[in-house]
């Protein structure tokens, strides 16, 4: 294990909108589309365009429930 995280939810990033600091990336997942705000730096070390295969990992510390 390279890292703590244990939600680990497999996508393709589908979309990639950036300021100067911020960046949103959305993933297209089998659980329905998960969006991140990383900082841009992050995303700029990564590599990350629109079609690759990544991880969203998941780390609340809250999480609510709603009744469907």
């Amino acid at each position: 294990m390279s890292q703590s995280i244990r939600n680990r939810i497999s996508g393709t990033v589908r979309e990639i909108t950036s300021d100067k600091v911020l960046t949103e990336v959305v993933i297209d997942t089998q659980v329905g589309p998960i969006a991140a705000v990383i900082t841009t730096r992050s995303a700029d070390e990564l590599g990350l365009k629109p079609g690759d295969s990544v991880h969203a990992l998941v780390k609340a510390t809250n999480v609510s429930v709603e009744k469907a």
